[in-house]
């Protein structure tokens, strides 16, 4: 399908540099500058008021929790991971699409704040994301938690989520969903999408390369816990959830984990979203394929529960 109307408006306003020196790049301010004057953060949507919103530590790692029930009674809990490129993004960036899973799941949403690279390469962001599913787990009565728990995670964050949920899994933990949107699950990065879409459709193949060498550094990209695409046995994972976008370097990544998943047994469903661009879900001031998204993720966790 063509891009989408919106998909090439948003290209035409917000096309970034592409050639970009990035090893000359400031980390420090920009990442403030997309924490203070991100040119979008007003189509991220709104900061709707939650009757709970705290900022807390599962075993020292940062986490915001959300719950949009006014009451206290015990919910299903969904762990969050932002997305970033294993370098930028933050709970706070996360803050308007934490706030509205709240909304449309009923759950408890516990977002969180991992440890970001090339300051801490691999493992500390899955170690981080891991250390927060046991958290939720061990201590359901302090997250209100029914004790149904769901991972979900977009782009770095899908690759999180899924690296948790088989840890979850193998640890004998048993979550009640995963799901992934646009997840970055095999940083070998030679995919037929990582070729197609190499330029000018967001998120480039150069740009995903650098987040790889910064998260990755010297580690073996064959670790499943860097690319959960090839972890050897996928049966008895979560029933799955994935998005992906039609313009998207890593969308054969969440595809073909999903076939992975259905050929082991594992309840799968994909959605492909015709015409757009990677990032399409964390901007619904933009894009109204942001909204379809959110309330096809949101009916899913909700019938898993």
């Amino acid at each position: 399908m063509p891009l989408h109307p919106q998909a090439r408006d948003y290209l035409t306003r917000y096309l970034p540099d592409e050639e970009t020196d990035f090893d000359a790049l400031d980390l420090d301010a920009i990442r403030e500058v997309r924490a203070q004057a991100d040119p979008v953060a007003i189509q991220r949507g709104p900061l709707t008021k939650l009757p709970f919103v705290r900022d807390e530590l599962a075993e020292g790692v940062p986490i915001r929790i959300y719950r949009a029930d006014p009451g206290d009674g015990l919910l299903p809990v969904v762990v969050f991971f932002h997305g970033g490129g294993w370098v930028y993004g933050s709970v706070k960036r996360s803050d308007a699409l934490g706030r509205d899973l709240a909304i449309r799941t009923g759950a408890v949403v516990v977002s969180v704040d991992y440890r970001l690279a090339p300051e801490h390469p691999f493992p500390a962001a899955a170690d981080d994301a891991w250390t927060v599913v046991r958290d939720v787990f061990a201590r359901p009565a302090f997250y209100q938690s029914v004790g149904s728990v769901a991972v979900m995670g977009e782009s770095a964050g899908g690759n999180l989520a899924a690296v948790a949920a088989w840890q979850a899994r193998d640890a004998g933990l048993r979550l009640t969903h995963q799901v992934l949107v646009y997840p970055a699950l095999d940083l070998a990065l030679d995919t037929p999408s990582h070729k197609e879409f190499a330029s000018g459709y967001v998120l480039t193949a150069a740009e995903m390369t650098w987040f790889a060498e910064q998260y990755a550094q010297a580690a073996d990209r064959a670790d499943p816990r860097l690319s959960p695409l090839l972890l050897a046995d996928l049966a008895g994972l979560a029933p799955t959830t994935v998005v992906t976008a039609e313009y998207d370097v890593v969308r054969d990544d969440g595809e073909m984990y999903a076939r992975r998943l259905a050929e082991a047994g594992v309840p799968v469903d994909s959605r492909r979203f015709d015409g757009a661009l990677h990032g399409f879900f964390g901007l619904p001031g933009l894009f109204d394929q942001a909204t379809e998204a959110r309330d096809y993720v949101a009916r899913r966790l909700r019938e898993s529960w």
